[in-house]
């Protein structure tokens, strides 16, 4: 696929809209919201989905996390249900997990600013009656999971017969975790008139099977992998780590810390991201400056000025920016945000590493976007280290190890002579007391001192490099489009997965008798016990019991929870299956 060109001009200008954006058809109070929001030129999914889509076309587009999807259906919809009346809602948005609801959600609101669009995320695991109510006031638009969804609608406090536009987001993943029935029975309740969007990271013939019975004549994209040379940069050391959204600057902040790096070049999405991100890092004492679209090329020239003369440590920058940037001396590129393509991803660690020295790249991975990072690694034939990160004692252990290093390298210098009548009157003092007092002031200079709170661990997928990135699990027994009969092995049960080291099996007090489904129990527990559902392991439905198996780390605190909740609107028992 071809990319468009680019939004940046050779003297770029802090005001104006984007033409990258302004061509695609948007109207001006979104190019306002991106121009504000910092987005720079439209993401090829963005490019190929938008026009369309502001045709009033249903859509099937094929493209993983990360390539800029929740925007490129996002605007368009919002343009289109600006003039329509309020009250009942106008667009519709599926999602599979609590973490994504929240997250469109809060995308949405943002793009909706200036049209003061009212957006109402819908998931399982928060109190019912805020969302009673909100839907009771009247919203625009819905982002949802199915079975909550399903719930507002067979409550009859979530009223379908006004939408307008309907999308389906992570729609493989919606049916690994068994949500097609439910798919099927919202999906029926929405005007056969409405426009439908359906994105997928896979496109397996039971996802053509719906986009075949709910999309008419729909416009087709693929973003396609780009082609890249196996072993690209064989000398680049190409690490990650995994943060949840919240934690992300704080994990960067942490593995630049540890690294203890000078000559940093860090990629960022958005504008407005790489000033918040160097506006962090300076508050934490780091040489860190931006380089991005809105300044003007004097501004870019002083930058670069100051990165090739060692001046600044960090550069903050946006991939349009950094093009055509020669930069010889990198040694650590950041990946801040995962790039959508294996191509960008070369291009940016490509910086480092060069003139036959060896570089390292890092990469702050959203847990979502593990399965896009395995598309990279298939692409590049290199192992990308996932790796935990670092603990506040692993920091204070890098920062004293280096300050050793550095006093011992003075000790072998010497030249000492004009510090020696300070150390005599100070010899009325240990003189093991004086050093570390010494050592205590030199790392409170360097801002070692600052409070570190600990960064939690995400949970990690780590397929074999080469085989299919395609998690199977949460299906109900619908992996390949076959019913769940057909699933099942002789003995009657249900089963989800296979078990894996590490887990736990916990007993569910319910089971196909009252309806359980893998779905249900996925649901409770991602949703109740506020986990992410890819940690969730094999499923067995019995006929009265269910087990699942989960974290043996996360047991304790999941059966707590889920004793507490209602699954199929009932408690039930749960405690730790013993064989």
């Amino acid at each position: 696929m071809k990319h468009g060109p680019s939004s940046e001009s050779a003297t770029p200008t802090v005001t104006g809209f984007s033409p990258g954006f302004a061509a695609l058809g948007l109207e001006a109070p979104l190019l306002t919201t991106l121009e504000t929001l910092g987005y720079e030129e439209p993401t090829p999914i963005q490019r190929e989905a938008i026009p369309p889509l502001l045709a009033g076309r249903d859509l099937l587009g094929q493209a993983a996390t990360g390539t800029g999807k929740t925007a490129a259906f996002a605007l368009p919809m919002l343009q289109r249900i600006s003039h329509a009346a309020k009250g009942r809602p106008s667009a519709l948005v599926l999602v599979p997990t609590r973490e994504l609801a929240i997250q469109v959600g809060e995308a949405m609101q943002r793009y909706g600013k200036e049209l003061r669009t009212s957006v109402l995320p819908v998931y399982g695991g928060q109190a019912i009656g805020p969302q009673l109510h909100a839907l009771k006031r009247g919203v625009d638009v819905i982002v949802a999971t199915p079975g909550r969804a399903l719930d507002h609608i067979r409550r009859g406090t979530l009223k379908l017969q006004e939408v307008k536009i309907a999308v389906l987001d992570e729609a493989d993943e919606m049916l690994d975790m068994g949500f097609a029935d439910d798919l099927e029975a919202i999906l029926a309740g929405t005007p056969k008139t409405k426009q439908t969007a359906l994105f997928s990271a896979t496109m397996p013939p039971r996802i053509r099977a719906i986009a075949h019975r709910h999309l008419q004549n729909p416009i087709e994209i693929t973003i396609a992998k780009e082609p890249v040379k196996a072993g690209t940069a064989p000398r680049v050391q190409q690490t990650a780590y995994i943060a949840a959204r919240p934690y992300r600057a704080a994990a960067l902040a942490r593995v630049l810390d540890v690294a203890g790096a000078n000559a940093v070049l860090i990629f960022c999405r958005t504008r407005l991201e790489v000033d918040d991100v160097t506006a962090m890092l300076a508050g934490r004492g780091h040489r860190a400056e931006a380089i991005h679209g809105g300044m003007s090329q004097s501004q870019r020239d002083r930058v670069m000025q100051a990165f090739k003369a060692g001046q600044t440590e960090l550069l903050v920058a946006t991939d349009v920016a950094a093009r055509g940037l020669d930069i010889p001396q990198v040694s650590h590129v950041i990946n801040y945000d995962l790039p959508s393509s294996a191509e960008v991803y070369v291009h940016r660690i490509g910086r480092t590493g060069r003139a036959g020295r060896e570089g390292t790249a890092i990469t702050i991975l959203d847990p979502r976007e593990q399965r896009l990072l395995r598309t990279i690694e298939q692409h590049t034939k290199a192992r990308v280290a996932v790796l935990p990160i670092p603990s506040v004692a692993d920091l204070r252990a890098k920062q004293l190890g280096r300050i050793q290093g550095a006093v011992e390298q003075v000790l072998r210098d010497g030249q000492l002579e004009t510090f020696m009548p300070l150390v005599d009157r100070l010899s009325a003092h240990p003189p093991a007391a004086v050093a570390a007092a010494a050592l205590k002031l030199l790392i409170r200079a360097q801002g070692g001192e600052r409070e570190e709170q600990e960064i939690p661990a995400m949970p990690v997928r780590q397929p074999e490099l080469g085989r299919p990135i395609r998690d199977t699990r949460h299906s109900g027994g619908r992996l390949h489009g076959g019913s769940a009969r057909a699933e099942r092995p002789p003995t009657g049960r249900t089963r989800h997965g296979g078990r894996e080291a590490g887990m736990a099996r916990v007993y569910v007090g319910a089971g196909r008798e009252v309806g359980i489904r893998p779905s249900d129990l996925v649901g409770a527990i991602a949703n109740e016990a506020k986990v992410h559902s890819n940690v969730i392991g094999a499923i067995e439905i019995e006929e009265r019991f269910s087990i699942v198996d989960v974290p043996a780390s996360m047991v304790s605190g999941i059966i707590e929870v889920l004793s507490r909740a209602r699954i199929k609107g009932r408690k039930v028992s749960v405690r730790i299956f013993r064989e």
